[in-house]
């Protein structure tokens, strides 16, 4: 497709009109898959923005165990019948998915899955079953709505445990993740248990999390401070986060400083701080929460990592899940464009003073609690909330 022209929706019909199709009679499907049970794996009807997609069992091909077919689509891309997946089984009994883009151009995802009774996942593609109508189980459905949540989000999910799911610190973020705090800090306030849910939360702004640390609070934190290479081209962030719409009046004022003083000292390493370490102070320590749990994986990097290290100092914070990506030590990401314009070049203009004393690169950070893979993703919420809840008289 040539991406400077707008094709019409006929003409996206027209270009895709000879991909293969699955032959069937919907009425028969149907009245199939309504006799299926909880036992019923892969077949059924499920759905998946902006796809409605039928999943039968294949005895007709002697490669693929499932066809998976457009019902509805809403999108021109995509006509009824149309093989939108396949479904495999690997030499050593795991399944793997073929599955047809936009561009009907095909990705293999391993690793098929079906998790609890509605829904299926493999890598990014996520389907929620339509047909036949089973019964849900309320982790399950709470799990998915975290992972795939695209903001930020608080939820109650039981007398004395709140949820708050974050999957992303970028920048764009900061204002619904201030507005929900803003909004919830009298329920925060006094609520026994928060969670943290950052899975797959890969970092962005360190700003982003600010309002957050005054509820984990416990003593004076030590915040570790970088040292910038200036350079003309590497300086040039500066003056974008100068005229920046996202950032505060006291943000733009950092930055001016930041700019004068690394244009001073080019080809240098800067410490546009007065001191390598900061000392941070609050004045007040709420009561509430008493717990705070962190989830995080090895999806979690760069300003979130950042995050765990300040909040870990909290007596209050404890951290679940499995060891982050690592990527800290050298920070804030930048990127320079090729003359072409066909390449981007992303790097970094930061080193910590933490290194080498406390490296993270290529380790990540350790849970205080490790959840090894006997423990499902979709188990961790409820794990955790049952050791926040722990008495010595349930064992």
């Amino acid at each position: 497709i040539n991406n400077k022209k707008e094709l019409t929706e006929k003409e996206i019909k027209k270009l895709y009109k000879n991909t293969p199709k699955y032959e069937i009679n919907y009425k028969q499907f149907e009245k199939y898959i309504s006799k299926l049970n909880t036992k019923s794996g892969f077949e059924g009807i499920w759905y998946s923005k902006p796809y409605t997609i039928g999943i039968i069992k294949d005895d007709s091909n002697s490669n693929r165990e499932y066809v998976g077919f457009i019902i509805n689509s809403e999108t021109p891309y995509w006509q009824k019948n149309q093989i939108k997946l396949e479904i495999f089984k690997n030499h050593n009994g795991k399944y793997f998915m073929k599955y047809y883009m936009l561009n009907h151009s095909s990705k293999r995802l391993d690793d098929v899955e079906i998790i609890g009774n509605n829904y299926l996942v493999a890598g990014f593609v996520l389907l929620k079953r339509i047909k036949p109508v089973l019964k849900t189980d309320h982790n399950i459905e709470l799990y998915v709505k975290s992972i795939y949540a695209e903001k930020p989000f608080l939820e109650k999910i039981s007398d004395n445990t709140l949820l708050l799911r974050i999957p992303s610190f970028d920048r764009s973020q900061k204002k619904y993740i201030d507005s929900l705090l803003e909004t919830n800090d009298k329920l925060i306030c006094n609520t026994k248990n928060l969670i943290i849910d950052l899975r797959n939360n890969g970092g962005g702004s360190d700003a982003s999390y600010e309002k957050i640390i005054p509820h984990l609070y416990t003593n004076p934190i030590r915040e570790v401070g970088v040292m910038y290479l200036s350079t003309k081209l590497n300086n040039q962030r500066m003056e974008k986060f100068i005229n920046d719409p996202n950032f505060s009046e006291d943000d733009k004022k950092w930055a001016k400083e930041a700019l004068e003083k690394l244009n001073k000292h080019l080809g240098e390493f800067v410490n546009v701080s007065d001191d390598s370490v900061e000392i941070v102070t609050f004045d007040t320590i709420y009561p509430y929460p008493k717990n705070v749990a962190v989830l995080i994986n090895s999806y979690c990097a760069s300003s979130t990592e950042q995050f765990l290290l300040t909040a870990k100092q909290s007596k209050k914070v404890k951290l679940f899940g499995t060891s982050t990506y690592g990527s800290l030590d050298f920070s804030n990401m930048y990127y320079v464009t090729s003359p072409c314009d066909e390449y981007t070049l992303w790097y970094t203009l930061t080193k910590s003073f933490r290194i080498p004393e406390m490296a993270i690169d290529g380790k990540g950070i350790q849970p205080d609690f490790y959840f090894d893979k006997t423990i499902k993703p979709y188990e961790w919420i409820n794990k955790v909330e049952s050791i926040l809840n722990y008495k010595c008289s349930d064992r």
